[in-house]
């Protein structure tokens, strides 16, 4: 079946913060001008038509009491696993339902360290982690990506090593894919970053949310499955909600082969009871995990990787003074507006009050990392993308 990517959807009247909302303080669209939502990370566009089937199926039955899972739901990720992630030894005793991604990353911090403890993540950063890590009373160690000769994003593996080793840290958060620089972390970077923590003795609370937005021919490889101890190591949090549009259902799940941190990190999410599940994010990932989701998710990642493209292509040829690392994966750009800003006598808050006063709705990067950053979300018609890039070299980036 063919999906439709390019039809414009209406979100007004639906409570979407992407386009009720506008991130910047005192920014207002002019008149004349549509809003094109470009900032918090959901997509506009249509969820997979069998994630809607599944909810009206189940909510055509009209009682909501206490439920157990179902076993279609366990049934659904198994295969997905091994089909999809190549966790050719996965069974129904890994998966654990989640609401949340990032109360996941929690819970296995209560089970990996104690309250107060430094944990090591990459920066850029994405802020979840942030305001999880601090709010949980963790102490966050960064260590820098740095841009290699080719604009890629790296690792630092030297610089891991020696921050773990002076901060005595034995917890770490990883990204795959990288949020917000869009890196698909090759299989080598993935055994080298897993080495050091092996060597230091640390355990991993890995955030694969968005592992099934892959662009250009990347593949996403799960680091649980690169070596035996990096299985028993780490701890992975996938969901349906970013590849699926599903971010106010909320709902998500973990792999888990160590028996051990199984036990312990179902002990600390049971203590405020936050991991009951969603009896209708249940069924919308019976949906998403079908042949037909599966489909569907193929698709948008031949949409997404047009958008990349196009405007990454656009960027480099008309907004002069703008650096970006082109994402490998997740419809997010991370712009470096530095040089731009310094050459024209811009603030970065002028530039995205320009922006957002053509209507492009674009998100401050300054959280994520860099003092001159942007981030823009794509997940959009590919007409309305062009139709946001020609209104910032327009009336943006023509001074």
């Amino acid at each position: 079946m063919k999906y439709d990517f390019t039809t414009p959807i209406d979100r007004t009247g639906v409570h979407a913060i992407a386009v009720d909302m506008i991130p910047i303080k005192g920014a207002e669209v002019k008149e004349g001008f549509s809003k094109i939502p470009m900032w918090v990370a959901d997509m506009n566009f249509r969820t997979a038509p069998a994630i809607q089937e599944e909810i009206i199926r189940r909510v055509q039955h009209p009682t909501f009491g206490y439920s157990s899972i179902p076993d279609e739901y366990y049934d659904r990720i198994l295969n997905f696993q091994k089909t999809r992630k190549g966790q050719k030894d996965i069974t129904k005793e890994c998966i654990g339902y989640e609401n949340g991604v990032l109360g996941g990353v929690v819970s296995a911090l209560g089970a990996f360290c104690s309250k107060g403890d430094p944990v090591l993540l990459h920066y850029p950063t994405y802020i979840g982690f942030t305001g999880v890590l601090e709010n949980n009373g963790y102490k966050i160690v960064h260590s820098p990506l740095v841009l290699d000769e080719n604009g890629v994003w790296r690792m630092d593996f030297e610089d891991m090593d020696r921050k773990i080793k002076e901060n005595k840290i034995h917890a770490a958060v990883f990204c795959a894919p990288h949020n917000p620089c869009g890196r698909v972390w090759e299989r080598w970077e993935l055994e080298k970053a897993w080495e050091v923590y092996k060597n230091n003795d640390v355990y991993v609370a890995c955030d694969e949310i968005w592992s099934d937005i892959v662009l250009n021919g990347n593949v996403h490889i799960p680091p649980q499955t690169i070596s035996e101890d990096a299985k028993m190591r780490t701890v992975a949090f996938y969901a349906p909600t970013k590849t699926y549009n599903l971010a106010s259902l909320q709902g998500s799940y973990h792999v888990i082969y160590n028996p051990y941190l199984r036990d312990r990190i179902a002990r600390e999410a049971s203590l405020s009871h936050y991991n009951n599940a969603n009896l209708l994010s249940v069924y919308a990932q019976i949906g998403a995990y079908s042949e037909a989701g599966i489909e569907w998710v193929d698709q948008l990642c031949e949409a997404l990787t047009q958008n990349v493209n196009d405007a990454c292509d656009f960027i480099k040829a008309n907004f002069r003074g703008v650096a970006l690392s082109k994402p490998e994966g997740t419809y997010m750009l991370f712009l470096d507006c530095e040089a731009w800003c310094k050459e024209h006598g811009k603030t970065l808050d002028e530039l995205l009050r320009a922006g957002i006063e053509v209507g492009v709705i674009w998100q401050d990067g300054r959280p994520f990392g860099g003092d001159y950053t942007i981030r823009m979300n794509l997940a959009l018609p590919n007409a309305i993308v062009r139709e946001a890039f020609e209104r910032l070299r327009k009336y943006v980036f023509c001074v």
